[in-house]
């Protein structure tokens, strides 16, 4: 089974429909076919929220959250070790901290990192990327 790890700026992607959404939709379409495994730690799940709730409101923020529990993506949150090599990704990237969480995520789970965030293209020796 492959895992997938769904970073805020894929989601945001998704429920937009901006550039790069129907990448996310056919890796949504193969979850059961091909046996795929989505996943998104919490940390990301609130950047989702609070981008949306910043941007278009509580109403908007309400439709996200309803609308995630129908996706095919496991909620998973942090330990210690996840923690620890999200801090390494930072300490030596300039990434934002709740994208090296995401990377610690992938790299953690031994999964693919969707994203269409170019900041990503730091961590390309350490992580596999599934580029929307």
């Amino acid at each position: 089974m492959k895992n997938y790890i769904i970073d805020s700026y894929s989601l945001i992607t998704y429920f937009e429909k901006d550039k790069g959404y129907k990448k996310v939709i056919d890796l949504f379409d193969k979850a059961s076919s091909e046996g795929i495994k989505f996943m998104m730690n919490i940390i990301n799940w609130g950047e989702v929220y609070y981008i949306t709730l910043r941007e278009k409101g509580y109403e908007r923020s309400k439709k996200f959250e309803n609308n995630f529990k129908i996706l095919p993506i496991e909620l998973t949150y942090l330990d210690i070790e996840l923690i620890k090599k999200a801090a390494e990704f930072k300490a030596f990237n300039s990434l934002s901290y709740a994208d090296c969480i995401a990377a610690a995520t992938a790299s953690n789970y031994k999964g693919i990192l969707v994203t269409g965030d170019k900041e990503f293209s730091q961590l390309e020796k350490n992580i596999t990327i599934e580029w929307i």
